[in-house]
């Protein structure tokens, strides 16, 4: 199968969109498929073609305005001569908007089928940054996905905002985690003692550092006795966010093997975002032993069972993920408990097995795309 995977945003360490997109491109390569990826161009370091396991194209792009190190793609006519010279039999769409949007035309004029996969919250963003907007953004995402054969949401409450605003053609495909790299035996000693020279318990926060992500509801965990609060990422929030948060070790941006190590040295994993169509950090806690606390809205619904593998709370609830990072911080053996059945819900949900479930999605387009051949 020849797949061309048209990818808004890049680089994958900074962007779930580039991240799901690549991980999707390896898989189709060890499964014997041919993909090629459309991406972003970036202006330094290695760009899209030093990472995938692929030939890439890239397009013109800009920096994401407020966070520099993302790559916004721009409207650009090589997409469609790179979905004709790749002779593709399918074209895969990663968060549709703008270059995605030629990505699909291209595929109706080439008679091609489309899938678009919905990786971003939208209206969400507008509500955060315009106050207004929510309904023009779930306009546009409708037009854009109705035109594809098949729209996968990476979570329950995305499928249901999905059907709710009328988007046609909508099934579940989840995201991968790498149960390798993220695991409870990265924990190290060492780090911690550095993070919490004082045997504080570490609570932590992994992503990017902007209004949506609301992480200025650890306020109230950074007054937590014997609490330690860790913030890795980067983004325009920043300068506000090391007043908001006294005392919180500020990380930066971290990748690979060496966050793999922050998150299994954590005792408690807290995310603060209500706008998450999956929520990939989530599970990366997981995978690394570590119990959650998180919103219950959107990913997280799917990926905490509360009482079991963490704790969800009321969204924007600044005094709820205060009480419940007390509760765990409490009780070492109810953190133990929770995080060893968070690391065994994630052993099965290996992008593998994550891929393969998408190659089956593929394989029922193409089929419904096949003509009826009369006996």
């Amino acid at each position: 199968m020849r797949v061309v995977i048209v990818t808004e945003s890049f680089p994958p360490d900074v962007n779930g969109v580039a991240h799901c997109a690549l991980q999707t491109a390896r898989h189709l390569v060890d499964r014997g498929h041919s993909p090629l990826v459309v991406a972003p161009a970036t202006p330094a370091g290695p760009g899209p073609d030093a990472l995938a396991p692929c030939p890439v194209v890239r397009v013109p792009s800009l920096p994401l305005p407020g966070y520099p190190q993302v790559r916004v793609a721009l409207p650009s006519r090589r997409v469609t001569a790179a979905i004709a010279e790749h002779r593709a039999d399918l074209v895969h769409l990663a968060s549709p908007f703008i270059l995605g949007v030629r990505g699909m035309a291209a595929a109706a004029r080439l008679g091609l089928p489309a899938v678009a996969v919905y990786q971003t919250d939208l209206g969400g963003y507008a509500r955060t940054y315009m106050g207004v907007g929510e309904a023009a953004a779930w306009r546009r995402i409708r037009s854009v996905h109705a035109a594809a054969d098949l729209t996968l949401a990476p979570s329950s409450a995305a499928l249901r905002d999905l059907e709710t605003h009328g988007v046609p053609r909508v099934k579940l495909w989840p995201r991968g985690v790498d149960t390798v790299r993220f695991r409870p035996e990265h924990r190290d000693e060492t780090l911690r003692r550095a993070l919490a020279p004082n045997g504080e318990l570490l609570v932590g926060y992994v992503g990017r550092l902007a209004p949506e992500k609301h992480v200025e509801l650890l306020a109230g965990v950074c007054g937590l006795p014997g609490v330690k609060v860790v913030v890795v990422g980067d983004g325009p929030s920043e300068p506000h966010l090391t007043e908001a948060l006294p005392g919180a070790a500020f990380l930066g941006r971290r990748t690979g093997d060496e966050l793999a190590r922050i998150f299994a040295s954590l005792d408690v994993f807290a995310h603060t975002g209500p706008f998450e169509t999956f929520c990939q950090t989530v599970q990366e806690a997981m995978a690394s032993g570590v119990p959650v606390v998180a919103p219950a809205a959107g990913g997280p619904l799917d990926l905490v069972a509360h009482g079991r593998t963490g704790l969800l709370v009321p969204p924007r609830d600044a005094s709820a993920v205060r009480d419940a990072v007390r509760t765990l911080a409490a009780d070492p053996d109810l953190r133990a408990a929770y995080g060893a059945a968070a690391r065994d819900t994630v052993e099965g949900r290996t992008w593998a097995a994550i891929g393969d479930r998408l190659i089956e999605h593929y394989a029922d387009v193409l089929g419904a795309r096949r003509p009826v051949v009369a006996a």
